[in-house]
């Protein structure tokens, strides 16, 4: 933990809980983040961040505003164990009691529950080795486990509450408001905070917290068929917690706001506010190239689906001898995956046409590109869309998150996920349509500027922190 002296003027302090993002993993969220605490910096911030790992360097340099910083790792005790048999069996019987009423779909008294467990404190040997706290994992492997070992369901059970257990017991920094960035542990965090510390709980989402842990849920092989329920049932009930107790939500856009209210968020405490970009810093001169040049902006890790856009450029490029192609991002994240996607372009020989350019700056490729690709199975709202707009670059993308209403709902460049051959229509319809693409060009960049500059989204949560912090919050 670091922390920084308080400014002797009394500021508005805003804890950012996050989890396995800002400050130590770059992208979408934790540029977010980034930018909005550079561009408040009458705000003081305070980090608390969930990780799975310990000391890992920081990949973002601190603002000034930031004055604190606290990371804690999950599933692992920072502090004391809970001790005291009378308040131990207290604290299990309410545990008991909400795991009952979760199972049967009732709404538990979460506060009670939290109330019960103080800051710093930790339920490890209490969870497993109480009658109480036994009987849970006992019934829970007869009711949901008849296949696997009782072993099996032990260590997952373990696994999952040391999780939760770390998180609930986790000290938070003392703030005005808990701004969370996703349900999952950070929201859980943000609503401990909230009922220990009596102080507003913001909610953001990005994308869907409980629907992206599902999908990565349903792809491994690690987790067996009932564990799988077992996960995708405990995130689904955490975000249906925080919605239920977060002060006030956000959405990025009005589909997922609907998804928010579906899991029981009160829509009066709801709001969509979405994403936007520096439209002076993207607002470029084209530099067109000869040929004709397809890129994709974005990480090299599996949920960006870099195969696909492999594939598809594979299509364009026997019909398009001129073509190049360009995945320019961070190959660095998931190494295992960056080789196999390397070994795809050498077996599918495009070798001489294709390029990983890694961390780069681009404002230097939307000078150029033709076309800007996204071929993701799972997105929240794509700024590198509107970025391209900018500079006058098309695009082409899967559908996901809100990339339909960005591209104008026109089924042209839309195409499911990791169908390459939809995808490659639409690249080469833009390569045989060059006046259709002056006029996208035009629309596109109107659409920016109408909707998404992110002074907007800066003066937004400049307002919405003040209202926010003159909540009364009471038991």
């Amino acid at each position: 933990m670091t922390e920084k002296t308080d400014s002797p003027e009394r500021r508005l302090c805003v804890c950012i809980v996050l989890e396995g993002s800002y400050p130590y993993i770059t992208g979408g969220v934790s540029a977010w983040v980034h930018d909005l605490i550079v561009n408040l910096p009458e705000v003081d911030f305070k980090i608390f961040s969930i990780s799975p790992e310990a000391n890992q360097p920081l990949r973002y340099e601190l603002p000034p505003n930031v004055i604190e910083n606290r990371d804690i790792l999950i599933g692992e005790p920072a502090g004391t164990v809970i001790k005291g048999p009378k308040k131990g069996r207290t604290l299990m019987k309410e545990i008991y009691k909400f795991h009952r009423l979760m199972e049967a779909n009732k709404d538990p008294d979460v506060k009670k529950m939290i109330s019960l467990m103080p800051e710093n404190r930790f339920l490890y040997n209490l969870a497993v080795k109480s009658k109480i706290g036994w009987k849970m994992i006992v019934q829970g492997n007869r009711n949901n486990n008849p296949l696997y070992p009782f072993s099996d369901y032990y260590w997952a059970w373990k696994s999952s509450h040391d999780m939760l257990f770390s998180v609930l017991g986790a000290e938070a920094p003392e703030a005005d408001i808990y701004h969370a960035v996703s349900t999952g542990f950070a929201g859980i965090a943000a609503l401990a905070a909230r009922l220990r510390h009596k102080k507003p709980f913001l909610l953001t989402e990005h994308g869907l917290y409980h629907k992206e842990r599902e999908m990565e849920i349903r792809k491994t092989n690690i987790v067996k068929g009932y564990q799988r329920d077992m996960w995708t049932k405990i995130y689904n009930k955490i975000s249906r917690i925080c919605y239920g107790h977060a002060d006030h939500i956000t959405a990025l856009f009005e589909e997922n706001r609907q998804k928010q209210l579906d899991l029981g968020a009160p829509a009066d405490k709801t709001e969509v506010i979405p994403n936007g970009i520096d439209v002076e810093r993207f607002t470029i001169e084209r530099d067109p190239r000869p040929g004709f040049h397809v890129g994709l902006v974005g990480r090299v890790v599996p949920i960006k689906d870099i195969k696909t856009f492999i594939a598809t450029c594979k299509i364009v490029a026997d019909r398009v001898p001129e073509a190049r192609f360009y995945c320019i991002g961070p190959t660095d994240e998931d190494e295992g995956y960056y080789e196999e996607c390397k070994l795809l372009v050498e077996n599918l020989k495009l070798q001489e046409v294709f390029e990983f350019t890694g961390r780069q700056n681009v404002l230097d490729y939307y000078k150029f590109l033709d076309v800007l690709m996204l071929t993701s199975v799972r997105e929240a709202q794509p700024l590198v869309f509107l970025e391209g707009y900018c500079g006058g670059v098309p695009a082409v993308s899967t559908i996901v998150g809100n990339v339909p209403e960005l591209l104008n709902f026109d089924e042209r460049f839309l195409a499911p996920s990791k169908d390459a051959s939809k995808l490659a229509e639409g690249v080469l319809y833009l390569y045989n349509n060059p006046e259709e693409v002056e006029k996208l060009r035009v629309r596109n960049y109107e659409k920016v500027l109408n909707f998404y500059d992110k002074k907007d989204l800066h003066r937004r949560y400049r307002e919405m922190y003040k209202e926010i912090s003159e909540m009364e919050i009471g038991d």
